[in-house]
């Protein structure tokens, strides 16, 4: 039986993102959040505030990508121009949103602060609402493309409310097991055991802590039966090395 695989791209915009002002957290809520609803993120990119590079990178995501996920540039300044270039990436125009503009305006504001913050109302024409428990302004979607802000606890609360929106597949669960092994010492045995399990994915990541070296493997997949096996598998490659699997931490 064939998994159903539906994938998504994370589109991250933002400048200090790049420079490293800000520490993008964004990333693993969103494929934490998706993996349980059964979409996989299989890329993820981080871009700059430049219009060309929002279009190109959004039109080829959403070519390719059952979903699309941006944060970052939807803001009340001049280099919040996300909303306009999903409009151009669509070739539609912007238009007021009558909902988003009413719900700026439930804070007074002087008039120079009130033109700024109305910036953030304008959506592509044709685009849904992506709710804000918040009390903030609205993200949006277009097709299959999800707009959504940069801070993470807005971001958060918007991704929260879309998920009767999303069709997904097959959940991919994972199992972790953790040893004082090199990865050269059992690399020979990996590669036997994730031929015989092509449909799980066997990850291998090196540590190194109470000044021990050590290795995590990670098993991903959608079969509960083949993740046990595996499972059993690994930890007898590891005791045949002369350790002890420990649970992973």
């Amino acid at each position: 039986m064939t998994d159903r695989v539906v994938t998504a791209s994370v589109v991250i915009i933002g400048n200090e993102i790049l420079s490293g002002r800000t520490q993008d957290i964004n990333l693993a809520h969103i494929a934490q959040r998706l993996n349980a609803w059964g979409v996989r993120v299989a890329e993820a990119r981080v871009i700059p505030d430049v219009e060309e590079e929002i279009v190109g990178t959004v039109n080829a995501a959403r070519a390719r990508f059952n979903y699309v996920f941006t944060t970052g540039g939807i803001g009340p300044t001049h280099d919040d121009i996300t909303a306009d270039c999903i409009a151009k990436a669509f070739g539609v125009p912007l238009v007021v949103s009558p909902e988003i503009a009413e719900r700026l305006r439930r804070r007074p504001a002087p008039d120079d602060v009130m033109e700024n913050r109305l910036r953030m109302a304008r959506i592509p024409d044709g685009a849904t609402l992506i709710g804000n428990p918040t009390g903030g302004p609205q993200g949006f979607r277009m097709e299959n493309v999800f707009v959504m802000a940069g801070i993470p606890a807005v971001m958060q609360a918007m991704l929260s409310t879309v998920g009767n929106e999303i069709e997904g597949g097959d959940v991919v669960r994972s199992r972790s097991v953790t040893a004082y092994l090199g990865e050269s010492q059992i690399a020979s045995a990996l590669t036997d055991i994730q031929a015989r399990y092509p449909a799980i994915e066997l990850g291998s990541y090196p540590f190194y802590r109470s000044e021990r070296y050590g290795t995590t493997l990670v098993m991903r997949g959608t079969s509960e039966k083949d993740l046990a096996r595996m499972l059993e598998e690994v930890k007898d490659t590891i005791i045949a090395a002369g350790e002890r699997p420990l649970a992973d931490k």
